[in-house]
């Protein structure tokens, strides 16, 4: 519903996108953005896919999930980094 703006991209193999996508927003679920917007005809949005996190953390969680170990690990909104559960 806007111009987006790609300030990094990351290369991913052997890799299922769905499994992938299903992961980071488990992930990122603690920062999820609750909000209602109205689309261009004036009904109401509730997007699934927009999390306040900063790109260090994306950055920590990619490195993560290449090496296989993010499954230990969940986001803290507070902190706004990856912790070990």
């Amino acid at each position: 519903m806007a111009d987006v703006e790609i300030i990094a991209t990351y290369e991913l193999y052997n890799i299922n996108r769905a499994k992938l996508e299903h992961l980071i927003h488990r992930i990122f679920a603690p920062a999820r953005l609750e909000i209602e917007i109205k689309d261009r005809f004036g009904n109401p949005v509730v997007p699934r896919e927009w999390f306040l996190v900063p790109l260090h953390a994306i950055q920590d969680a990619v490195t993560k999930i290449q090496d296989g170990s993010i499954v230990k690990y969940r986001f803290d909104p507070k902190s706004a980094k990856l912790l070990e559960q």
